[in-house]
């Protein structure tokens, strides 16, 4: 997974805040957006640290705290399991925000649109109004 080109489509296209679901201990695009002036916000069902610039929560997004989560601009997922899609996109939608998962490997989204980005591969949902 190339970071860079995550984070250039994103600061393309979005700005202010964006949530990474499931940040994990991968944290290359929260921290380059953190540098270019995003409010970065990540959350992860267990404690992990995150680079300076990145506010973190612990949250299951099954279960989500929505306060965490309002005005984002963008919710996304770097690498999450198939069976948690559908929950960080209804997330988004409740939001109003997009959504922007990048699979782990073949994994297939019936209802978001496949993006190929300089080589990245990643589904987007479009839900901002």
């Amino acid at each position: 997974m190339l970071c860079e080109v995550i984070v250039e489509f994103i600061a393309e296209r979005y700005g202010g805040k964006v949530v990474e679901v499931g940040i994990g201990n991968y944290h290359c695009v929260a921290e380059n957006l953190a540098l270019r002036g995003f409010e970065v916000v990540a959350t992860d069902f267990r404690r992990v640290d995150t680079p300076e610039g990145v506010r973190f929560h612990v949250d299951d997004v099954m279960d989500p705290n929505i306060e965490i989560y309002k005005g984002a601009s963008l919710i996304y997922s770097l690498r999450p399991p198939l069976e948690l899609y559908p929950y960080i996109v209804s997330l988004a939608r409740i939001v109003n925000a997009d959504c922007l998962i990048r699979p782990f490997g073949n994994e297939f989204a019936t209802d978001g649109k496949l993006i190929n980005y300089k080589g990245e591969k990643f589904y987007v949902w479009f839900n901002r109004r």
